[in-house]
């Protein structure tokens, strides 16, 4: 399948500019061994993220990222590319699915693939819709290495003023 390209720049995009099975590519995030560490300090303290001499003896061959900081790249990505910017974004009540199947290391390059599994108007809130999608996180090799279906909630596009 090959990927979309949205028609409107992300300030001027709401709901409507979702479509259901469409397919969107971007990226790339290249994954540095300091930052893999710093992030694991921080919030993920396990050996395999913070020491690369006892991550080399662990079961990973090597240093690897935090299945977190991976997840935070791919928000970047999705943020920066995929989502509406400004008011049209209203959250996401959901990620389902979550999934690490690969381990990411020092020097990959990563980008985001993005499936639009259904694009619905709000049953309860019409002025809104929920987009749930499918994103795969690829590395250089194209490998999956993250997984999830996020669920977002969108501003519908304004009806224009009448006449």
């Amino acid at each position: 399948m090959s990927p979309h390209a949205f028609t409107v720049p992300p300030e001027q995009r709401y709901f409507e500019d979702y479509p259901e099975g469409a397919v969107f590519e971007y990226g790339s995030v290249t994954v540095d061994a300091a930052e893999i560490i710093e992030f694991a300090r921080r919030f993920d303290p396990q050996p395999m993220h913070v020491d690369p001499e006892a991550a080399a003896r662990g079961p990973f061959g090597g240093l690897i990222a935090s299945g977190w900081h991976t997840a935070g790249l791919m928000m970047r990505l999705f943020v920066e590319h995929f989502l509406p910017r400004g008011a049209a974004s209203l959250g996401a009540p959901a990620i389902d699915e979550l999934r690490w199947p690969r381990p990411v290391r020092p020097g990959d390059v990563l980008r985001i693939r993005v499936h639009i599994l259904e694009a619905r108007p709000s049953r309860s809130q019409p002025e809104r819709g929920v987009v749930r999608t499918f994103v795969e996180v690829l590395n250089q090799r194209e490998e999956t290495v993250m997984t999830l279906k996020p669920v977002n909630l969108l501003r519908r596009r304004p009806a224009p003023p009448r006449r």
